[in-house]
């Protein structure tokens, strides 16, 4: 037991890294850009905002690589707006931070390693998907990830630069998240990423990632893209910020949110947002 404890505290301090590629490709079109003006229904309580169909604007922010730093993930907790929280499988605090961000109101999401254009060494790499697999072998790994974050209602991509532009790799894929009733983030961590029409053709319910925060750490970048996020979020009605469960994304994230009252953004969770998301 006392072993047991010592390799989840080592494996705590594994750093996941990211490959060049991996991070901040144009996110492509919004998943939020109608096909006509929304219009709002009968009853509806939120302020009139231009571009959000007469409704407020919102914004959903996921943290991405959760599981592997207990104290650090625990600060996450603590944050005073609804977020999203992307949980890596089989970290030391994988199951406890999923369970606890689901009592917090928060929603969870299981953030399935996959297989980058571009060789790289972390905690994952032993049980990414990748291409080439069969049925059986990716429903097999799949379900393991998914038994190990039991809170997760949806799914998105940790790394996958080479499998979420494959075809085949994609369609696959998205008939597990359909099998398992999940819904589906892109992540987009590249340009050619075939993420969103997979899912549509499985029947998936599915966003694209519209900004990533802190791909560059600088306080002055992260508040550049978050004035991006909001700006996408009242053009189109709804967002996607995606971010790392850093310390330092999350001071400056604490430190910007009064940006959302101002602006009359409301932060929900990527649940909450799909259901405002236009209709394909």
């Amino acid at each position: 037991m006392a072993g047991a404890f010592l390799a989840g505290l080592l494996a705590a301090g594994v750093t996941l890294l990211i490959p060049p590629g991996e991070g901040n490709p144009p996110a492509g079109p919004s998943s939020f850009t109608p096909a006509a003006p929304a219009r709002a229904s009968a009853g509806d309580n939120d302020s009139a905002t231009p571009g959000g169909g007469g409704r407020s604007p919102l914004l959903a922010i996921v943290v991405d690589d959760l599981g592997y730093d207990p104290v650090r993930d625990a600060e996450w907790l603590a944050f005073p707006e609804k977020i999203t929280a992307s949980v890596l499988p089989f970290g030391p605090s994988s199951r406890t931070i999923a369970a606890s961000a689901r009592s917090k109101g928060f929603a969870v999401i299981l953030h399935v390693p996959m297989e980058p254009e571009r060789p790289s060494i972390d905690s994952t790499e032993p049980f990414r998907l990748r291409r080439g697999m069969t049925a059986g072998e990716m429903e097999e790994a799949f379900t393991r990830m998914a038994l190990d974050v039991p809170t997760a209602t949806g799914a998105s991509n940790h790394m996958g630069s080479a499998f979420t532009s494959d075809a085949a790799a994609m369609d696959a894929f998205a008939a597990l998240l359909k099998g398992k009733g999940f819904f589906f983030v892109d992540s987009v961590t590249v340009a050619g990423s075939l993420g969103t029409e997979a899912a549509a053709r499985a029947g998936v319910p599915a966003l694209r990632r519209d900004v990533f925060l802190d791909d560059d750490p600088r306080p002055e970048e992260m508040r550049r893209r978050w004035k991006r996020a909001i700006a996408a979020a009242k053009e189109h009605g709804g967002a996607v910020l995606i971010c790392h469960s850093r310390r330092e994304t999350l001071a400056a994230l604490l430190g910007m949110l009064p940006d959302l009252r101002r602006e009359g953004i409301r932060a929900v969770t990527v649940e909450e947002l799909l259901a405002r998301a236009p209709k394909r």
